[in-house]
């Protein structure tokens, strides 16, 4: 691997760290902070564009899959999340938060690498 092409993967996991910031933020301030829709909405769109990039630009996928989605998704705060809700009694939310995110997760992957195989 290149210096440069070393350096854009982390310049663009910089990039990918911040919009998960603003997404999560953003979604917060629409639907509250009861649940973690924010890392939700997240981790789905990542899985997707990860599906979608892998497939349509091959070239590409480690600057935008290794570098962009994986500073932009988080499974460590997911999990945290989930560990959060379960400690506050929340156990329905916790659950849907730890598996539903892993079963959606795969769902958007998936069709994100359909859509970009078809592409």
């Amino acid at each position: 691997m290149s210096p440069l092409l070393f350096l854009a993967a982390a310049l663009a996991g910089g990039i990918g760290a911040v919009l998960r910031y603003l997404v999560d933020l953003g979604v917060a301030r629409l639907a509250g902070r009861r649940f973690p829709w924010g890392i939700l909405v997240v981790n789905l769109t990542g899985s997707f564009a990860l599906g979608l990039v892998t497939t349509a630009l091959p070239d590409a996928a480690f600057v935008l899959g290794a570098g962009l989605l994986g500073g932009y998704t988080t499974f460590s705060t997911a999990m945290l999340d989930a560990v959060a809700l379960w400690r506050d009694g929340e156990r329905g939310a916790a659950v849907f938060d730890a598996v539903g995110m892993l079963v959606l997760g795969l769902l958007a992957a998936g069709l994100g690498l359909a859509l970009g195989a078809a592409l």
